[in-house]
C-alpha cells in the first residue's frame, strides 16, 4: 500500500496551479523560438549567427529581455503595441509564478481561504499568498498573453496562420481520425495501434 502525502489543496485549486504551469512553460517555449528565429541567417547568407549566452542557458528572464529586443521592439504598429503590453504583463506575472514554482507550500488556520508560499531572495524572506480566484486569474492572463504573442493582430493573424499551413486540427481530432485510443475527454492515451512509431517502440 502507498501512502502519499496530502498537500491540502482543493481540486479547483490544483486545476488552476496545473494550467499556470503548463501555460507558463508554453509561454517560455514560444519566447525563445521567437527569439532564436531572429538569429537564422539573412538572405544570402549561410553562416549562422553565434548565439547569445543568454540562449544557452535556462535562464528565462535573459530570454524574455532578448525577445523584447530583437522582437517586440521590432515590430510596428498595432501588433507591436500588443507585444509591447504582453513584454509587461510577463514581467508582472513571473514573480507570481516565481513565487508558485520557487516558494515552500503552506496553510494557516488564520486564513483558511487561501494558500501561501514562502521563498528567500537574497536574504529577504517573501510570502505570497494565493486564493482560488487568484490562481485561476494568473492562469487566464498567462493563456491570454499565449494567445496575443503568437497571434498579435487577433483572430486576422490565426486566419492566416491557418491558410499557410492549410488547416488546423486538434489532439483531440487527430486522435480520432488516426484510431488512437482516447480518455473519456478524448484525448489520447497512446500512440494508434499500427503507426510507426508504435512499431518503433516494439522493436526497441
Amino acid at each position: 500500500m502507498k501512502h502519499l502525502w496530502d498537500p491540502q489543496l482543493s481540486d479547483r485549486e490544483i486545476h488552476f496551479v496545473g494550467m499556470i504551469f503548463v501555460q507558463w512553460g508554453a509561454l517560455e517555449h514560444e519566447v525563445f523560438m521567437q527569439t532564436l528565429r531572429t538569429f537564422e541567417p539573412r538572405d544570402g547568407e549561410t553562416d549562422v549567427p553565434a548565439l547569445p549566452k543568454e540562449m544557452n542557458n535556462l535562464q528565462f528572464s535573459g530570454v524574455l529581455e532578448l525577445w523584447n529586443e530583437r522582437v517586440v521592439k521590432a515590430r510596428r504598429g498595432k501588433r507591436g503595441k500588443v507585444l509591447q503590453q504582453q513584454y509587461e504583463e510577463v514581467v508582472k506575472l513571473k514573480e507570481v509564478r516565481d513565487g508558485l514554482t520557487h516558494g515552500m507550500w503552506h496553510w494557516t488556520p488564520e486564513d483558511l481561504g487561501e494558500i501561501r508560499t514562502v521563498r528567500v531572495r537574497k536574504r529577504e524572506v517573501i510570502t505570497s499568498r494565493f486564493s482560488a480566484d487568484v490562481l485561476g486569474d494568473v492562469a487566464s492572463r498567462i493563456g491570454e498573453i499565449n494567445f496575443n504573442i503568437r497571434f498579435p493582430g487577433g483572430l486576422v493573424d490565426v486566419a492566416r496562420q491557418r491558410m499557410e499551413e492549410g488547416g488546423y486540427m486538434s489532439r483531440r481530432a487527430v486522435a480520432i481520425f488516426s484510431g488512437a485510443p482516447v480518455d473519456v475527454e478524448g484525448f489520447p492515451t497512446a500512440h494508434p495501434r499500427g503507426s510507426a512509431a508504435s512499431s518503433e517502440e516494439a522493436d526497441g
